[in-house]
Order: C-alpha cells, then structure tokens, then sequence
C-alpha cells in the first residue's frame, strides 16, 4: 500500500502546479460567463474583433510578414547551419517523417474542414468590385484558401522554434518553456520569478483554450459525416460517441510517445490522404480538379503580394471577408505559434535552423496547396455543374452539412464518406495528441533534454481538454471561446519577436555558427 502511495504522489510531483494550476483556473474561470452568457459573449467579443480589424488590419499583415523574412533571414545566413544538437549525431526522423509529423501537427485537421468549403465564405463576400457568385469569385475563393496555408502562417508557427530547440538540444536545458528561453534577455531573477511564471501561464492558457476549441470544432467533420452514412440525425449523443472514440485514439497515441504514436499516425495518414486524392480524381471530375488547381495555382501567385497587402484602404462599408478573415486568421495562429513552436523544437533533434524552417515553411504549404486544390476543386466543380447548390447548403445549414453533400456525388459515396472520415479522424487525432504532448512537456518537472513527458502527464492533460470542450459543446460557450483564442494571440505575438531576439542572442554568445555545426 505505502509502494502504491509513494508511485501516486512521485507522479503529481511530474507536474509543475506553478503554473499549470493558474492557467486551468483561468481557463475555468473565463469559459463559465461564455456558457453562461454565450449571446451576449458573443456581441461583444465580435465587437472588440471587429475594432482590432479596423485598427490594426495593417499590423497583423505586417506581423506574417516580417515573421516570414526573419525566417528567411535565420535560414539563410550563418544561423542556419547551427546544428540543434550534437553535430555528428544524426536527425532524430528522417525528412519525410519529419515533415509528415509537422503537416498533421500544422493543418491535418483544419484543412479538412475548410478545404472543401473555404472558397463559399469568399465567392458570397469577395473583394470590391468583384461580383458575388461569379466565376472571378469563385477564383479568388480557392485562391485565397491556398493562401490562408502559405509562407506566412507556417512562419507563424515557427519562429518561436529556433530558441526552444536551442535551449533543449544545445545548451541542454531540463524546462522546454517560453521563460527559459527568455532568461537571455532578463536574466535568472526574472525568469525563475514571477515575469516567468506569467510567460508559461499565458502560454497554457493559449493552449488549453484552443485545444479545446479544436476538440469541440473537430466532432462536426465526423458527425456530420456519419449521419450522413448511416442515415441518422445528428444528436449529442451521436457527438459524445465520436468524441470519446477520438479522446481514446489521441490518448493512446499521446501515451505512445511520438515514436510509436505520433510518428506511425502521421506517416500512415500521409499515405491515405494520397489514397482518398487520387480516388477523387478518378471517381471525380478529375480534369476540373487539374485545370482549376492549376488556374487557382496561377491566380495566387499573381495576386500573392495583393493579397498579402490586402487592407481595403480606400473602399466603404463594412470589411469583406478576406480583410476580416486574414486578420482572425493570423490572431488565431499567434495563438497556436507557441505550441507549434516547442513541438517542432521537440522533434527537431539533429536538425540544422535552415532544415527545421524551411521544412515548416514548403512542407505543409505544399501539401494544404495541393488539398485545397483537390477537396475545393470538387466542390466547385458540384456548383457550378448545377448538381449541388453548394452557396445554398452552406448558408443555410453551414459548412459542415456542405461536406457530407458533396462527398455523395461521388460514385461510391459511402466507401468516399468513410475514407473522410477516416483521414480527418487520424489528422485530429495527431493535432491533439501533439497538443497534449507539448502541453506536457511543457508543465513537467522532469528533464526535457533528456526524457520525455511521463504517460501520467499525458493522460492528465487529455482528460482535462476533453472535459472542457465536452461541457462547452453541451451547455455553450464554444463559438465565444473561438473568438477569444484569436484575441489571446495579442501577448502571444509579442513573446514571438522576444524569443526570435532571444535565439539570435544565444546563438552569438555561443558563436554556435562556428562551434556547432556539420563539418
């Protein structure tokens, strides 16, 4: 009995209370006046939403960019052949398994619910001048959502990631968190005080918020799905189903570890994903899909900087979509940057900078283009043919329903509806199970250079977001909750350009670009 007391407590001993208390606290603390208060919530997070687009549309565009060239500028100059661990050891994954990993960790389960019905948003609400539901509209729309996976968001997600990994793989540091790599710019009385603990606890905040969001916003692609297959409506009950199936898949895959987990996960669905894309272009309107990714291809990299740039200074009335969505977009990335940021610095053992960046930069880029090409390709081809109302679906019943429909045109809709399902459970799958690997990571006690987060921890952690997106899904809260994760990405941004400032700084006191690199 003592044996089993003493394992019990040395396992809460893993977990730095420090920190993680506060933050699940807080967490608690905002989601019960959105549940409670979920129309009014609602009002006046999407006024304050609203004031940030009006005011500093321009800063959010400028903040993609200038974190695209500072990675750009990390991975080509003498920084870039810095070695994130010893020089003569080889990378922890080979490239595509690395890559696989970052893609499933970096868009797998958002691309699968936006890929298909991304474009409807801006072929009803497209720039100035251009005519609602007309074929220019239709191609800003596939255009735009490459966009939304390009160069700027991947940058987002990793620039945060050359100072974690350096502090975890080259200086050797036991706690993987945003205060230790900060304590180069304010020193040890900071960093092991109370401006530290602030910087972890906005940290999990951020992330406990959108795992939980993600949870919640994830069931619907399989819901809808399956009712559709079977034939049924859609009820909580059928919402609990898939969510505890899910919890139990990215729970185990998160106990696992990211060998035998998330590794096996990503690599596996990188395949089948290739599978389901193929089948729709056979079974589908496969030279459409071709001419229209190639156009839309085309279309992009023509209006890339416009885009970029894209403020409506001079129109009137309120903000299209695009100047609306692009700066939520970017918001809700400052967000997730962090997580993203210390799982990428976490697998990254044996990586050079410039293979770390550039692979977070052309991997998912390339793969969210060619989805985006295939799922919107099919959906536009179901429109404009006449065969389904696609602008109609989602208008009135929302983007989820609009999937299901679309699938069912396809010659053997339901082999189509499962393959679906499939991919987008397995994407979801290796989003949480990273989430609640990094949350883990982050809050132990235990060396991070060395181990890796305790099984305990890990189950922790999915227990808990589980339990919150559960009560949010079912009492409200959720779709506040959103938008309240766009508006946590503020402090967010401003630990990003510290911790950029913080790498180039270690890196120079250590001349790692001489000391540690590849002969």
């Amino acid at each position: 009995m003592s044996e089993q007391n003493n394992d019990q407590q040395s396992k809460l001993k893993l977990i730095d209370y420090r920190i993680f208390v506060p933050a699940l606290l807080i967490i608690i603390a905002i989601c019960i006046p959105l549940a409670l208060y979920e129309t009014r919530s609602m009002e006046v997070l999407n006024g304050i939403f609203d004031s940030l687009v009006e005011v500093f549309t321009w800063g959010y565009l400028w903040y993609g960019l200038i974190l695209l060239a500072a990675g750009l500028y990390f991975s080509f100059s003498k920084y870039g052949k810095v070695v994130l661990g010893d020089p003569l050891e080889k990378p922890r994954f080979s490239l595509f398994e690395y890559a696989s990993i970052l893609i499933a960790m970096g868009l797998g389960s958002t691309i699968m619910r936006t890929g298909m019905v991304q474009w409807t948003s801006v072929a009803s609400d497209p720039p100035t001048g251009v005519e609602a539901g007309s074929t220019q509209a239709l191609m800003w729309g596939n255009s735009y959502s490459m966009f939304l996976w390009s160069f700027q968001t991947f940058a987002i997600f990793v620039m945060a990631a050359p100072a974690m990994a350096y502090i975890l793989h080259v200086r050797k540091r036991p706690l993987m968190r945003i205060s230790e790599a900060c304590r180069v710019l304010f020193g040890d009385r900071f960093t092991d005080g109370l401006g530290g603990k602030f910087l972890d606890v906005i940290f999990l905040i951020s992330i406990l918020a959108g795992a939980a969001v993600t949870l919640g916003l994830g069931s619907p692609i399989i819901t809808n799905n399956l009712a559709e297959l079977l034939g049924i409506e859609i009820s909580f009950g059928l919402t609990l189903i898939v969510t505890l199936i899910w919890v139990f898949m990215f729970s185990l895959s998160a106990y696992l570890g990211i060998e035998k987990g998330i590794k096996r996960l990503s690599t596996f669905n990188m395949y089948l994903a290739g599978i389901f894309a193929l089948f729709i272009m056979v079974a589908g309107p496969g030279i459409f899909i071709l001419d229209y990714f190639t156009g839309s291809l085309g279309f992009l990299m023509t209006n890339y900087i416009n885009i970029s740039f894209y403020t409506e200074a001079l129109s009137s009335g309120e903000a299209s979509y695009i100047k609306s969505n692009t700066v939520f977009w970017f918001a809700y990335n400052a967000t997730w940057a962090m997580l993203h940021s210390v799982f990428a610095a976490k697998i990254s053992q044996g990586r050079t900078i410039k293979e770390m960046i550039m692979t977070y930069l052309a991997a998912p880029t390339i793969i969210s283009w060619i989805a985006t090409g295939v799922l919107g390709g099919l959906g536009v081809d179901r429109f404009l043919n006449g065969n389904l109302d696609v602008l109609s679906i989602v208008e009135n019943q929302g983007n989820m329903a609009a999937i299901p429909a679309i699938l069912t045109t396809l010659p053997l809709s339901g082999l189509a509806l499962i393959i679906f399902m499939v991919v987008a459970l397995i994407f979801l799958t290796t989003t949480l199970d990273s989430t609640t690997y990094t949350i883990s990571a982050y809050a132990s006690t235990e060396d991070m250079s060395k181990n890796e987060p305790s099984k305990f921890l890990r189950i922790l952690v999915a227990a808990i977001i589980t339990t919150l997106a559960l009560i949010l899904m079912r009492i409200g809260g959720l779709p506040p909750l959103e938008v309240l994760s766009g508006l946590m990405g503020l402090p967010i941004i401003v630990i990003q350009f510290l911790t950029i400032a913080a790498a180039k700084k270690m890196i120079d006191q250590d001349k790692a670009w001489i000391h540690n690199v590849r002969e």
